[in-house]
């Protein structure tokens, strides 16, 4: 079983015994998104540790979401909640890039594909984000892969 996987179990009993509840179903989410991913498909498969890492960020990522679709919906009390489910999920990520890591990144990936104008961002961001994976949002990536560009 991978390192990853086994820490989410391992704090998800201490989360029990300590009886955290925010701490327990977020755990427990994230084991349950964990299992779903790995009996998708035709055969059921041990994800490996950078899976785990890929299903813990689209987690996370949902949570962002929903915190901001409830705020706007005027339900600040949801929203908390997501955000708090948001900030257990971000400890098991790894460290967020700045923002001048990322233009560092975002720049060595448009010399290296030779990319000049906007046309070509599919190729930096073939190359970039597997180099960032986890650690930068798609989003912001492409939006500093278009100011790169010029756009």
């Amino acid at each position: 079983m991978n390192e990853l996987k086994e820490r989410l179990r391992a704090d998800l009993t201490d989360a029990m015994r300590s009886r955290d509840q925010v701490r327990l179903r977020t755990l427990r989410m994230a084991l349950t998104a964990i299992t779903n991913e790995e009996v998708a498909g035709s055969a059921v498969h041990e994800l490996s540790d950078e899976d785990v890492l890929k299903v813990l960020t689209r987690e996370a990522k949902k949570r962002r979401e929903a915190a901001e679709a409830f705020e706007a919906a005027g339900r600040a009390d949801q929203a908390e909640a997501e955000r708090a489910e948001g900030e257990v999920l971000a400890g098991y990520l790894p460290a967020q890039l700045s923002d001048e890591e990322l233009a560092a990144m975002v720049a060595e990936a448009v010399e290296e594909t030779g990319a000049t104008e906007q046309r070509q961002m599919g190729d930096v961001m073939k190359a970039l984000m597997p180099k960032v994976a986890g650690r930068a949002d798609g989003k912001r990536v492409s939006a500093a892969v278009r100011e790169r560009l010029g756009a």
